[in-house]
């Protein structure tokens, strides 16, 4: 079963690469070996030479590349998470990230549902559909947008706020929203997240409360997290040291600010940007149930 899935796997990979080509983004590649990430609460970095960090996402140099001028950039490129591991993590794991200028998340989520259709027609033309768990998928019916607010309220019977208040926003989404979301025969994006879940997001217009954020849904399985680009160095910097405060509560490690893109952030312009996992896509073109199915060797085999 491996072998055949490799086999999906590497054309999913050409088949992602070519569709952005083919629209005129420019492949990149960035450094793996990095000062710093961006600082998140519950995403540790796996440290290497003293003072530096495997990328935890390539986005801080894609960022800067944004800075620097180039208007549409993607990229396919291995990624490390401290302590990551279950049927759908592994501590290196394969990201697909692209960035796009002059534009928001909205644009982002277009993309989407023309690159997993573009990949179901050309790697699953016989079959025509995702699969998770028991549940198929049709990128070809439409596609679902629901704030996480709407989410909360009507799958929780609980306000998204509160339960950020009262520490249960993790335990409510994975409990509760997820399942429900797998019931959904269609791709489902959560979109509007408090600016509490979103650190380098941009505000709504009008609604400093909610950032425009989503992610993306496959069966119930967490595919993507885009979201309009933050580009206020203030704002950014505020945000971080932020984070390192939650994390020092929590008992965690503070981590080093990238200053360079910091630095630079207010060259940045209006700009859009993406991760999705390769790994989990994977997964959901040949609908099984585990990220080990996927890839060529995991942890343990090493």
């Amino acid at each position: 079963m491996r072998t055949d899935a490799l086999r999906l796997r590497a054309n999913v990979i050409k088949v992602t690469r070519d569709f952005f080509w083919e629209r005129g983004f420019l492949e990149v590649e960035t450094p793996l070996l990095i000062p710093a990430n961006a600082p998140e609460e519950y995403i540790n970095p796996v440290a290497t030479l003293p003072s530096w960090q495997l990328q935890t996402s390539p986005e801080i140099c894609m960022k800067r590349l944004l800075c620097s001028g180039h208007k549409k950039i993607f990229q396919i490129t291995h990624c490390w998470r401290s302590l990551e591991r279950g049927s759908r993590h592994l501590s290196e794991f394969t990201m697909l990230e692209w960035y796009r200028a002059d534009c928001d998340y909205q644009a982002l989520m277009v993309d989407c549902e023309e690159l997993l259709q573009h990949i179901t027609k050309t790697c699953l033309p016989d079959k025509g559909y995702f699969a998770y768990n028991s549940a198929k998928i049709d990128p070809f019916s439409p596609w679902q947008r629901i704030s996480l607010q709407e989410a909360f309220l009507r799958f929780g019977q609980a306000d998204v706020w509160d339960c950020l208040r009262k520490g249960l926003y993790e335990e409510i989404l994975t409990s509760v929203i997820e399942p429900a979301l797998a019931g959904f025969d269609s791709p489902v994006f959560l979109i509007d997240y408090p600016t509490e879940l979103a650190a380098l997001a941009r505000t709504k217009p009008g609604d400093n409360k909610l950032a425009e954020r989503f992610e993306l849904y496959l069966g119930g399985l967490e595919l993507a997290n885009g979201f309009s680009e933050l580009n206020d160095p203030v704002e950014q910097r505020n945000r971080f040291e932020g984070t390192n405060r939650a994390r020092i509560c929590a008992g965690q490690a503070e981590l080093p600010l990238p200053e360079p893109f910091l630095n630079t952030l207010a060259t940045m312009p209006a700009s859009a940007g993406i991760a999705m996992g390769i790994d989990r896509l994977v997964m959901l073109a040949a609908g099984v149930n585990t990220i080990d199915e996927v890839v060529a060797f995991t942890p343990e085999e090493l």
